[in-house]
């Protein structure tokens, strides 16, 4: 269950990381990308631990109301898996159309810029 929050926060962070403030943004950088401690992030900026939790537990509630209205990531894994089971479908039923699957190939690069 942990490593799926992780996972949903690090996705929405990089969605929605720029509407954040740099407090925001340079604590979940080292909570959740660098895998710093709380107690570490409080060394770091001279604050408690507390102040670090609170502050994470606030943009975590941030970051999923961003979501709630943007649906920007659950837009983006609907079309990531849309994709994968055209190509999946394409590579079963037309491996040897060379057009074809360059195309569907394009749309998965399109996803990942």
């Amino acid at each position: 269950m942990e490593i799926e929050k992780n996972y949903r926060i690090n996705s929405l962070f990089a969605f929605y990381q720029p509407l954040l403030t740099v407090k925001q943004n340079n604590y979940m950088q080292l909570y959740y990308g660098d895998d710093y401690s709380l107690g570490e992030i409080a060394e770091e900026y001279n604050v408690s631990r507390q102040a670090v939790y609170d502050n994470l537990r606030r943009t975590e509630k941030i970051l999923e109301d961003y979501e709630a209205k943007l649906h920007l990531y659950q837009e983006f894994t609907a079309r990531n898996q849309q994709a994968d089971e055209i190509q999946a479908y394409v590579a079963d039923n037309y491996p040897k159309d060379a057009k074809l699957n360059r195309l569907v190939a394009g749309l998965e690069n399109l996803e990942e810029q």
